[in-house]
């Protein structure tokens, strides 16, 4: 499988080029995005692709963005990638990595949501008892679930920075209330749905971020990318147990291998090899497969996830 690590189209002007997302001018009111096979962790982009992880990215996100459209709507246009890109070449090189979407004014806050207890939110649940001021029950084990979704908000990092944990009255300050409230809202309403369509795959999702914008009426989009293994924390539902860090088929296993190497996380990001690598964007595409794939339209309707999202 082929890699892109970074883009290059004739025609379009180049605006940004962020961890792994290349962004285009198309004209005054949309932009092309292209999703390439770079991968972050720990903030800092690695020197190796993963084959073929844009692609399953963008067409991760478009499956979403259909599936909660009717939530909240989304910063995709009507325009194609087909319509824009003029040259065949490009197009064929990017396959299903790139997206045209409105052009909207980011907010400058991630919107993450905890559903389980892992990461940095455990750490800080050792240190604290908490996770971005939310007080929690004592004795929880770390990968266990909470008794209920959290939104535990952080600020939005330039490439080689770090975001930063923030409790909601600083959102408050930096959008307003009632911006941070809605962005709470559905924040926890998205996850909470498509976390129960995901289960109903196999797919534990344990914790995600969303990224909205806004629209020059003010009103609230989602943009970026939704509930990819970029984004989120995907766990085996047969594999889970408590207590431990749990099997994932998002990037955290190339954090794990990270964590056990002598780097200070601190660029230049060290070499992956080729095996992890290959198992890297396995699991990725295993993730895509198990939440797409439909067994037949009965059962689908019938299941209480899937018509969650209709009704």
């Amino acid at each position: 499988m082929s890699a892109l690590f970074e883009s290059k189209l004739s025609g379009l002007a180049l605006l940004n080029r962020g961890k792994v997302r290349d962004i285009y001018q198309v004209d005054e009111d949309q932009l092309l995005i292209v999703t390439s096979d770079r991968l972050s962790a720990f903030d800092i982009v690695l020197p190796q692709p993963i084959p073929g992880k844009g692609e399953v990215l963008t067409r991760l996100s478009n499956f979403w963005f259909e599936q909660t459209r009717d939530m909240v709507p989304n910063h995709r246009s009507d325009v194609t990638p087909d319509q824009v890109i003029t040259n065949p070449k490009e197009r064929v090189l990017l396959g299903d990595r790139a997206l045209v979407v409105k052009r909207l004014d980011p907010l400058p806050v991630e919107a993450i949501v905890r559903g389980y207890i892992i990461g940095s939110g455990w750490k800080d649940y050792q240190r604290t008892g908490a996770i971005c001021g939310i007080g929690l029950p004592k004795g929880l084990a770390q990968a266990d679930q909470l008794p209920e979704a959290i939104y535990t908000p952080s600020t939005k990092a330039t490439v080689g920075e770090h975001d930063e944990n923030i409790d909601f009255n600083r959102t408050v300050a930096l959008i307003g209330r009632e911006l941070a409230e809605q962005v709470r809202d559905i924040s926890l309403r998205i996850y909470t749905t498509c976390a129960e369509f995901a289960r109903d795959r196999g797919i534990i999702i344990a914790d995600t971020k969303f990224e909205f914008g806004l629209d020059t009426d003010g009103r609230l989009y989602l943009i970026d990318e939704v509930l990819t293994p970029d984004s989120s924390r995907f766990w085996p539902q047969d594999q889970y147990r408590p207590g431990i860090s749990p099997p994932s088929f998002d990037k955290q296993f190339v954090r794990d291998y990270l964590e056990a190497l002598d780097w200070d996380k601190t660029p230049p990001a060290p070499a992956l090899p080729q095996d992890i690598i290959d198992k890297t964007a396995a699991k990725y595409r295993e993730a895509e497969e198990r939440l797409t794939r439909t067994t037949s339209v009965g059962d689908l309707e019938k299941s209480p996830a899937r018509q969650s999202f209709t009704t």
